[in-house]
């Protein structure tokens, strides 16, 4: 599919499989590096490419329309090593990506109804997030959905990037 034709069909999420793991990973890089929010040289990188490595300590979900996988998250249950600012009773997800050209399409917001779904299903008390400071669509999205500003577990990287964190209860 070329990537200015125009998606058509309905939004589903499902797990990653192992052989669509280099194309999750280059898939986060392409939207984090492409869209500006990470430098190209940035030691983040290397973590948004390893979708395998994600994919042993969370559960890597995708998005597809029509067939293509045109977004990715990282859902992380109590205890995974992935999970910063959730406490025990909580998860978060991490790495939320999708393509320019998907989106406006719900798949954002399908990858994290799946995460509330996992985390209402396990019965945990709520579902965290961090965002960077420039990363306003999405804070928007995040808002709309109910997720709610928790400035107390903000911090700074040693890079300067702000981490803004979110919540949801359950």
């Amino acid at each position: 599919m070329s990537e200015t034709s125009v998606l058509r069909g309905p939004v589903t999420v499902r797990s990653a499989r192992p052989d669509e793991y280099d194309l999750v990973g280059e898939l986060t890089v392409e939207v984090y590096v492409g869209g500006g929010m990470v430098k190209p040289d940035s030691g983040y990188v290397p973590e948004l490419r390893d979708a395998a490595g994600r994919a042993a300590h969370t559960d890597l979900l995708v998005a597809e329309v029509a067939g293509e996988v045109v977004g990715a998250v990282a859902y992380c249950p109590p205890g995974s090593r992935y999970a910063v600012v959730a406490g025990a009773d909580e998860a978060e997800f991490r790495m939320l990506a999708v393509r320019e050209r998907a989106r406006g399409r719900g798949a954002g917001r399908a990858l994290v109804e799946a995460c509330l779904d996992r985390a209402r299903a396990a019965g945990l008390r709520g579902l965290r997030l961090v965002t960077q400071a420039n990363m306003p669509a999405a804070q928007r999205m995040y808002e709309r959905m109910g997720f709610r500003r928790t400035p107390e577990r903000d911090w700074t990287l040693d890079n300067g990037v702000r981490l803004l964190a979110y919540h949801m209860p359950l």
